[in-house]
């Protein structure tokens, strides 16, 4: 009670194990997912191979009902109460790049996605209210998980990860999602990745650095006033 879990990143594939706890201490958890990519592979489909591409994937039941399948994953399975999400309980926040498997699955799970298609269309603002509506309009009360790849924001802002995309969110539009969760007085966790140093020059790694310091700055209150 009173504490805030913040995690820091490392590829998504923390997000397994940082949702799978919060799932179990807070089964009513709405997630917000900002990310270029939908990490809602399992192995049967992946293109890739790449586990952090399979956060939410394995997260869902509708998709994986035994993760302890994988080997390593048996921890998923053990206790009274596996943990998995909702597809109700999460909101894609920044999408660009999306895997024809991961198409088929957010449609047929009915998981609310925000595109940047979306952000362009409609703007940040509204998104975020939209967002933050569809998780909090039954349980206003209910806990908020915010969980931010980096790799949302556009390269020209933050080129030092490893999924880079063109076309993600300004600089400013970054710093808006974090403040607008914050504001909603919901956010109870959050975590912060693929920000990697090593993946662009000097310039590029402390541009991307300090945004990801900010950003974590306004994830714990900071604001403009």
């Amino acid at each position: 009670l009173g504490r805030f879990p913040l995690i820091l990143g490392g590829d998504h594939s923390i997000g397994i194990g940082s949702l799978a706890g919060i799932l179990r201490a807070k089964p009513e958890t709405g997630v917000i997912w900002v990310d270029a990519h939908a990490d809602l592979n399992i192995p049967s489909v992946s293109e890739s191979g790449n586990m952090h591409g399979m956060s939410l994937g394995l997260m869902m039941k509708e998709l994986m009902p035994d993760r302890s399948v994988i080997p390593g994953f048996e921890w998923m399975e053990e206790g009274t109460s596996s943990p998995f999400l909702p597809p109700d309980s999460l909101v894609y926040v920044g999408l660009r790049d999306v895997d024809k498997a991961e198409r088929h699955f957010i449609r047929q799970l009915g998981i609310k996605t925000f595109t940047m298609y979306e952000i362009d269309h409609l703007g940040i603002g509204r998104v975020m209210d939209l967002a933050l509506e569809h998780l909090l309009k039954k349980n206003p009360d209910r806990p908020l998980h915010l969980s931010y790849d980096i790799d949302a924001v556009d390269p020209l802002h933050a080129p030092a990860t490893g999924t880079a995309v063109r076309g993600g969110l300004t600089w400013r539009e970054a710093h808006f999602v974090a403040e607008c969760v914050v504001k909603s007085g919901a956010l109870a966790s959050a975590e912060i990745v693929e920000v990697n140093a090593t993946l662009s020059d000097g310039q590029g790694a402390s541009e991307t650095v300090e945004l990801g310091h900010q950003l974590v700055n306004a994830l714990l209150g900071e604001a403009i006033l």
